[in-house]
């Protein structure tokens, strides 16, 4: 007999509106205390949105931030950023840093001559220092990437919104972008907090968290419709529960394999990718979190009809958000 794994028990019955206050009331608060957030610490933005230059240093000895800041400084270039990176996967010989010059005055990026001059200062400090990358982004084409970035992420919402009033009704199409700005804004507000790297790799796994999300609230959604259809007496808030159980064990085991591959990823991929994949990581638990409390929420408080091919004179806010007739 072949083993079959269930990480969710068959006609599980989760009243998923009971605690409906603290969940989606949670969700708006979250969702403001996100906002407020941004604005008032903003992001750390990576060179790809401030315009400079980043260089990575390798050494066999520990970094000395102090020493570094100090052989830098009379080169007089402004904001300069020193920060020393971890990982497990380094060797106990191996001790990486990240230095973050700002843009020259006059200049669309950091000058060779520059750069030559900090790696020299650098390896007075210390002779065995080597330079394993470095990256320059101009002022005007960070200006350019930022416009780029949320245009793309506006394109994406609108493009995924307009997909689902064609297939489904406006008031789904309202639940999905609802979900999807609480899954974006959680995540942009969550690197505000923590002053994490903001750059084209998070713009990259937000683009990607529009896409899991939205097909995740989507396969709901599908259900919705279908019992819709099949149960024209059963009132709206029972039908959002029937659907979201019967999809239940789908998204458990979509979410659960998605992040298993994350967090492997998040402790063994290096630092490189650690932003990128703490986005995704985060942006699959909202977004899991959004389809199930979110979307049909709101999906609820705004009705829909019953026959979709019959012209509905009731309005869609009450027809089954009082129990339907």
């Amino acid at each position: 007999m072949a083993f079959r794994l269930k990480l969710v028990p068959d006609n599980t019955k989760i009243d998923f509106f009971r605690w409906a206050g603290l969940t989606f009331g949670g969700s708006v608060a979250l969702l403001v205390l996100a906002l407020v957030l941004t604005l008032i610490m903003g992001l750390n933005f990576g060179i790809d949105f401030k315009g400079g230059t980043t260089i990575r240093t390798e050494s066999s000895v520990p970094v000395d931030v102090g020493a570094y800041r100090s052989a830098v400084q009379p080169l007089n270039l402004g904001d300069v950023s020193i920060t020393q990176v971890y990982d497990v996967n380094f060797g106990p010989d191996q001790h990486v840093a990240m230095l973050r010059i700002q843009a020259q005055e006059g200049s669309e990026s950091v000058t060779p001559e520059i750069i030559a001059n900090v790696e020299a200062a650098l390896q007075g400090v210390d002779p065995s220092i080597t330079f394993p990358s470095v990256e320059s982004v101009g002022p005007k084409v960070s200006g350019e990437l930022i416009k780029t970035a949320i245009l793309s992420v506006l394109t994406g919402t609108l493009a995924i919104v307009i997909y689902i009033w064609l297939r489904f009704e406006w008031q789904f199409a309202v639940g999905a972008v609802v979900a999807l700005i609480h899954d974006i804004v959680l995540t942009i507000g969550i690197f505000s907090l923590f002053q994490l790297k903001f750059d084209l790799t998070i713009i990259a796994a937000l683009l990607t968290i529009l896409g899991y999300s939205i097909n995740d609230t989507v396969v709901v959604f599908d259900r919705l419709r279908e019992n819709l259809i099949k149960y024209k007496k059963t009132p709206l808030r029972d039908l959002c529960n029937l659907s979201v159980n019967e999809t239940l064990s789908r998204t458990v085991m979509t979410s659960g394999t998605t992040l298993l591959a994350l967090i492997a990823l998040l402790v063994l991929g290096g630092d490189v990718i650690r932003g990128f994949v703490f986005a995704m990581t985060w942006g699959v638990i909202v977004g899991t979190y959004s389809s199930v409390y979110v979307a049909k929420n709101v999906v609820l408080y705004l009705g829909v009809k019953r026959d979709w091919g019959k012209k509905d004179d009731t309005p869609a806010g009450t027809q089954f958000a009082t129990g339907g007739k």
